[in-house]
């Protein structure tokens, strides 16, 4: 009876759920971005507080996603789903606790490297619904896997494509809808309890409208037993390879172009990160702007990057080659972070316009890239590890951008544009299969 809810990767299964709960995943977290430094204000924390509140997401992702990646490959990429918009729905539901504990301070610091701040009882809770949905936060890279499983090489880049507009839709709504619903007389708890339900509702998508793909048996991939499986001794890296676990970090980082693949990975969400953690603070206290400006420019920022990576991506993947797309999106995407450093509001703006093509551009195309690199068998695991590489990278720049930002300013945006710069190199090097 099993059996047959389960379905064969070859079957035309259609993307359509897997798009829906991208959606609403983004428009889940999306809703709560614009208010989320004024939140951790109002209940005694900082720029440094607020840098450390939003990484300690990715901290715990980094243990949960390659778990939870592994994990899709042996028992299947639909229950593992489930599994883990569950626990995005525990830690909203863990958020909303938080409105009614009593700002009591805990405890105080003041610094003048990391500024004047106190740890109150809201906050902690605060932290901790972050840990536990970042715990179990291996939505968007069993997504990927899943995605991977059930498409071909002809339709991977515009799938992914697709993927990456169903998440920038709901980062276009979240935003805005946060905005107008925080300025509300009950403030900031009901787009917290908006985000509790969209992601009731995410739950409710998969559980009814996406079909389990039958996991690869690894066991029955494996090579004949050589010498090498005898001895267990040879040291020459072609025959160690068939002897270790199939989703090692060995035998992932041994396919090719795989290192400079989780390279860029980790850059990207590294200048992004800067992106993340400083541009909310500069906004709201260097340029003045309320919850709802802050909104509508992330709104408009990701309408930008849906248009891009819809009929422009769309094009642009038949003319130029995905190390081209990769390259150039870097480029602008280089020149959107610095154009932040303005204070100006139209160069601000223009920004935006040249994040959102530049991200629109390289991105999808990475994605689709990472995903023919990593074959069928090690799909969910390669996938759980950049997810894993992604939180490393998103950690380490939350915190040092928070920090940076008390001291530096704007100028680290130029930080974060010098990173992606990087990442244009690193692409250089790329060098795409023959049988690709």
């Amino acid at each position: 009876m099993k059996e047959k809810t389960i379905a064969d990767p070859s079957e035309n299964i259609s993307i359509t759920p897997l798009l829906a709960v991208n959606f609403v995943g983004a428009l889940g977290f999306g809703i709560v971005v614009p208010f989320l430094v004024t939140l951790v204000t109002k209940w005694g924390g900082n720029a440094v507080v607020y840098a450390v509140i939003a990484a300690s997401y990715p901290f715990f992702q980094l243990f949960g996603a390659p778990i939870l990646g592994k994990m899709s490959d042996r028992i299947g990429r639909r229950k593992v789903l489930l599994y883990s918009q569950l626990g995005t729905l525990a830690s909203w539901g863990i958020f909303l606790i938080a409105f009614a504990l009593p700002v009591r301070v805990l405890a105080s610091f003041s610094d003048s490297f990391i500024g004047d701040f106190a740890i109150t009882l809201p906050l902690l809770v605060l932290f901790f619904a972050r840990a536990a949905d970042g715990l179990t936060g291996g939505n968007v890279s069993v997504s990927n896997a899943y995605l991977a499983d059930i498409t071909g090489e002809e339709n991977r880049s515009k799938n992914y494509g697709q993927m990456a507009i169903s998440m920038n839709l709901g980062y276009v709504a979240g935003p805005a809808l946060g905005g107008i619903l925080g300025a509300t007389l009950f403030g900031e708890v009901i787009p917290v309890f908006a985000a509790f339900v969209i992601s009731a509702a995410a739950l409710f998508i998969i559980q009814l409208g996406l079909k389990e793909i039958a996991p690869v048996k690894i066991e029955n991939t494996l090579e004949t037993p050589n010498a090498c499986h005898v001895f267990g001794h040879e040291h020459k890296r072609s025959y160690k390879l068939h002897c270790e676990k199939p989703d090692s970090i060995g035998a992932m980082l041994a396919l090719p172009n795989l290192t400079g693949l989780l390279t860029i990975n980790f850059l990207v969400m590294l200048g992004f990160s800067f992106f993340y953690a400083a541009f909310p603070i500069h906004a709201i206290q260097s340029l003045s702007w309320t919850s709802l400006d802050l909104g509508l420019y992330l709104a408009v920022l990701s309408i930008i990057m849906v248009i891009v990576q819809g009929p422009l991506l769309a094009r642009a993947t038949k003319i130029l080659s995905d190390r081209v797309l990769m390259i150039s999106g870097s480029i602008v995407l280089c020149l959107g972070f610095a154009a932040l450093i303005s204070e100006n509001t139209a160069v601000i703006y223009l920004g935006a316009v040249l994040i959102a093509v530049g991200n629109g551009l390289m991105w999808p195309t990475f994605m689709s890239v990472l995903s023919k690199s990593a074959g069928k068998q090690m799909q969910g695991a390669v996938q759980g590890f950049a997810g894993s590489a992604g939180a490393a990278a998103s950690i380490v720049g939350l915190i040092v951008g928070g920090i940076a930002y008390i001291t530096l300013g704007a100028t680290i945006f130029l930080v974060a544009a010098f990173v992606i710069l990087i990442v244009s190199g690193v692409a250089l090097l790329y060098s795409p299969a023959k049988n690709n």
